[in-house]
């Protein structure tokens, strides 16, 4: 889907942007939608994000994920705007996004896009897919549960569910032997 996007257009420069922020860190939509430029600290590559229940928490920014962002405000961000937030609508009148529901817009669209059938098409599948890449890699849940910052570890155990590979091997065997 990422490399389906024209990063040459300004559109394209702030979808790509966004997406990488829900793949790589696993941002919620409203965490990116609300985005403000005061909240990426570029000297330390760090990106403050406002969650549930306005919680900050600071993430290390990924050097591609800043990449997309500095090329997104450099030559994609329209210009003239009062709006704090990183990312604005391509449309007047031109100012941040209103909810996290355009965030859901965007992603519908690269998926119309690339023809992708997804289960689903919101951002959270985004969250669900770097857990369950996670995992794969052999992170405890702890460790994903710390990315993406749930406060109850039992939220981060329905990802448990997903990698069905690595859970065979913590099975046992049949009584009596299979049949």
């Amino acid at each position: 889907m990422l490399r389906s996007i024209d990063r040459r257009t300004a559109i394209g420069r702030r979808d790509y942007a966004i997406l990488l922020l829900l793949a790589r860190l696993g941002l919620r939509a409203g965490e990116v939608a609300f985005l403000e430029l005061e909240d990426i600290d570029w000297d330390a590559g760090q990106l403050s994000v406002r969650g549930k229940r306005d919680q900050r928490t600071a993430l290390p920014l990924p050097a591609d994920v800043g990449a997309a962002i500095a090329a997104y405000l450099r030559y994609g961000r329209p210009r003239g705007t009062a709006s704090r937030r990183v990312f604005l609508r391509s449309k007047a009148p031109i100012r941040g996004f209103l909810s996290q529901c355009a965030i859901g817009s965007i992603i519908r669209h690269a998926l119309q896009r690339t023809g992708i059938q997804a289960p689903t098409t919101g951002a959270h599948q985004f969250r669900h897919a770097l857990a369950t890449q996670m995992l794969r890699h052999g992170a405890s849940l702890a460790e994903i549960g710390e990315v993406l910052r749930h406060r109850n570890t039992q939220t981060t155990t329905i990802y448990a569910k997903v990698d069905l590979t690595a859970l065979r091997t913590l099975a046992l065997p049949w009584p009596g032997g299979a049949r």
